[in-house]
């Protein structure tokens, strides 16, 4: 299960009790920010895309949009997200519970800049009726993140 790979992960960094479980669906930036009650930029939206045939995932803030251009500038290459059916086998978390924590070997996360607006911000842990709190210190530290970039739109 999705959720207890993320849980096993955050344990290195004493994280995994921070999970919350909810009763409602947070597979969404609305429905999470209504379950979580909190503002919907506040909800870490992870995305994935493929760059050179390699999984990778961009963890953005909750109503920001992927600016085409910025993002073909920061990778050369179009951008192109991952088939629905084909997430779960790439990064190793289904669609609504995509997040940074217990990914697959070598997919390599990207945070955007578009989170710094928040001092805490609440990514997925791996199902579509979870999240964890975090600082931004913290998902820096937790993401395994390779760099900050920045490809949303203003």
């Amino acid at each position: 299960m999705s959720i207890e790979r993320a849980k096993a992960y955050l344990r290195q960094f004493n994280m995994e009790e921070r999970v919350r479980e909810l009763e409602h669906s947070s597979a969404t930036v609305e429905l999470a920010a209504e379950a979580l009650g909190c503002e919907p930029d506040r909800i870490a939206k992870t995305l994935s895309f493929i760059v050179n045939d390699e999984p990778i995932l961009i963890v953005v803030s909750g109503m920001s949009k992927i600016d085409n251009h910025k993002y073909k500038e920061f990778f050369k290459t179009k951008a192109k997200m991952i088939e629905f059916d084909k997430v779960e086998e790439l990064i190793g978390h289904a669609p609504g519970g995509v997040c940074p924590f217990g990914v697959k070997d070598g997919v390599l996360t990207y945070l955007d800049m578009s989170l710094k607006k928040h001092d805490t911000v609440f990514p997925a842990a791996g199902s579509g009726n979870s999240a964890i709190e975090l600082s931004i210190s913290e998902l820096e530290k937790v993401s395994g993140m390779k760099d900050w970039i920045d490809v949303c739109k203003e």
